[in-house]
């Protein structure tokens, strides 16, 4: 008895996919860093957080907000004016002239970009901590938003705190701090006057609703204790026939 057995010829993808052990992680590893397979991860969380920027140190905030970015979450940052920046205003502004002075003499188009607004401060800051020239990097900023102040469609969700990031935690109470926002009017931000007039403005229509759902809630409890009141009383009276007395 003569048995033939006829074995399928391998392609070449699947050859490929024969790899094993450190060969495979490495092929697999170099594929997600140059194709860009970590804009899946995006897909994993939809819902956006929207963090509130104000007593939070900036350096502190942005390597959480790096990290989370990274591992796939929608991160909206509002009242980056509020930032805090360790040492006093006149240090500050020298170490940002300095910065300012960095260039490129054959090509400044190509040198560095001195924003001065404090939400793109922000964003510049975080592209430093993930790597912006990957296709993860990229889409990760991509999942990244700053605002100064806070905007219509943020101003009626709840906002988070980062409790490692936030000065009183981290930094001893005797210690000088700058606020973003002095150190961004006198480097070149014109905006800041604006931006109060539209802080004073929704903090002026917050107390109001504050208002009318203290109003709401009072009507509420009131109609919940006469519904209660009216019931116990039709009980009473349903004892009182058989012979017992309400207290």
């Amino acid at each position: 008895v003569f048995c033939f057995f006829f074995f399928k010829q391998k392609t070449a993808y699947e050859m490929q996919r024969g790899l094993v052990g450190s060969e495979m992680c490495i092929r697999d590893r170099y594929q997600r860093r140059v194709h860009g397979d970590y804009q899946l991860r995006g897909r994993m969380f939809k819902k956006e957080t929207v963090i509130d920027a104000k007593g939070h140190i900036l350096g502190r905030l942005c390597s959480y907000v790096a990290k989370q970015l990274l591992n796939g979450h929608r991160i909206v940052v509002v009242r980056c004016e509020k930032l805090i920046v360790s040492g006093t205003l006149t240090r500050n502004k020298i170490k940002f002239r300095e910065y300012r002075h960095r260039a490129i003499l054959t090509n400044p188009t190509h040198s560095h970009r001195h924003f001065r607004s404090p939400a793109r401060i922000f964003v510049k800051t975080i592209k430093g901590m993930i790597g912006r020239k990957l296709k993860r990097g990229e889409h990760a900023l991509s999942r990244l938003k700053a605002f100064e102040g806070v905007p219509h469609p943020y101003d009626t969700r709840k906002r988070m705190i980062v409790t490692d990031a936030l000065r009183l935690t981290r930094m001893k109470q005797f210690r000088p701090f700058t606020i973003l926002c002095d150190l961004c009017r006198r480097v070149g931000w014109t905006h800041e006057g604006e931006v109060d007039r539209l802080e004073a403005k929704r903090v002026q229509r917050g107390k109001v609703y504050h208002e009318s759902k203290k109003a709401a809630d009072k009507l509420r409890v009131q109609k919940e204790k006469l519904q209660a009141s009216a019931s116990i009383k039709e009980i009473n009276n349903k004892l009182a026939a058989f012979g017992y007395q309400s207290q």
